[in-house]
């Protein structure tokens, strides 16, 4: 097999134990002899999956028990209609920090009055706002805690007097989190989680069904909290997946083991950055992701930019091509990315500059 190192941002790399599992379920699935792509879902092989599935999201985040967590389709995007039409009654306040972030205001505005209450588009999402208001009176406030395309983060669990709504596509299990301070936590699994194809939801269930509304059945969470997360066919292979490389995080030592992972990784590259006059980071200094590290080129160096690129490409370096809204590059740098792919990029970025010097 082709050696590379995988930084792409989504669908990105995933634990080698969890892909060769998958291979074998493809196969055969736990002694039905069919593949796990063919077995019922109404099976109790199946149903063993969904259970230890939830079983290592609760264990993992130390999710408490009046919280219901759900594995559904649709995407993250899919989210940015569901979170108003079940939470939304009048008004709703958003923090705008990138294009999800911002895409997800937009849906909002179909389900009542919904505010901004701040923004960093002035300087193309290379910050977070910080000192904004949170209205009292709002029904829920929603962040995206990581922003792939600008490469900056929320490292924290804020306090909000109002029901917090995080978008956590691209930094759930990361680090260890206080999820008690969430109402509800939504993300694509195609980051950290597993493969495309199933979003995760964790929804404090006491929230629901307060909302004056009609809401369709497919799209009112209470409708898959009561049917255990397969009201119809769930995506099984994208869950038998996302089973693995959960597994694969807790044998790894859990979430702060895996924060401490993604610290020094993310330094290693960091460092690199601000050392080597060829590049600059994009993102201000105390809102740097650990998940995704964007950087350019620096006015000196503009034109070897393609250069670069293939230079890298050349060493085996993969998905680093910034997104297209912003250009340069971008290391996802994920739970399953080795520190030893950064460290071949940092390689790869010295070997550079002497060609240059």
């Amino acid at each position: 097999m082709k050696k590379v190192h995988n930084f792409n941002a989504g669908p990105c790399i995933l634990p080698k134990e969890a892909i060769a599992a998958s291979i074998e379920a493809l196969k055969e699935f736990s002694g039905t002899g069919m593949s796990v792509i063919e077995v019922s879902h109404r099976t109790k092989e199946w149903e063993a999956v969904m259970n230890e599935c939830e079983a290592l999201w609760r264990e993992l985040l130390d999710i408490p028990e009046n919280y219901k967590v759900l594995f559904l389709g649709g995407g993250a995007s899919m989210q940015f209609c569901m979170v108003p039409f079940n939470l939304m009654e009048k008004k709703a306040a958003y923090l705008e920090t990138g294009v999800w972030a911002k895409k997800a205001f937009k849906e909002a505005k179909g389900f009542g009055e919904a505010v901004k209450v701040a923004s960093s588009e002035d300087k193309v999402y290379s910050y977070i706002p910080k000192g904004y208001e949170i209205p009292k009176d709002a029904d829920y406030f929603h962040i995206t805690t990581n922003n792939t395309i600008y490469g900056t983060e929320i490292k924290h669990d804020m306090d909000s007097p109002v029901t917090l709504v995080a978008d956590m596509s691209s930094d759930i299990m990361s680090r260890p989190m206080d999820v008690k301070k969430y109402g509800l936590i939504y993300g694509g699994a195609q980051k950290n989680v597993g493969t495309a194809g199933v979003t995760f939801v964790i929804v404090r269930e006491d929230l629901l069904g307060k909302v004056t509304r009609h809401i369709p059945t497919m799209l009112d969470y209470r409708t898959h909290i009561a049917e255990g997360s397969m009201f119809n066919t769930p995506p099984v292979f994208p869950i038998f997946v996302m089973t693995e490389t959960l597994k694969w995080v807790k044998n790894f030592g859990g979430l702060k083991a895996m924060q401490k992972h993604n610290e020094e990784k993310a330094a290693l590259l960091y460092n690199e950055i601000d050392r080597n006059p060829m590049f600059v980071g994009t993102a201000a200094l105390e809102d740097r992701s650990l998940m995704n590290i964007c950087f350019v080129m620096t006015e000196q160096y503009k034109d070897k930019e393609d250069d670069f690129m293939k230079f890298a490409k050349e060493r085996g370096m993969v998905g680093i091509k910034g997104h297209r809204s912003v250009g340069g590059f971008r290391a996802s740098t994920y739970n399953a990315c080795p520190k030893e792919s950064v460290q071949a990029l940092v390689d790869c970025m010295q070997e550079f500059e002497k060609m240059h010097k």
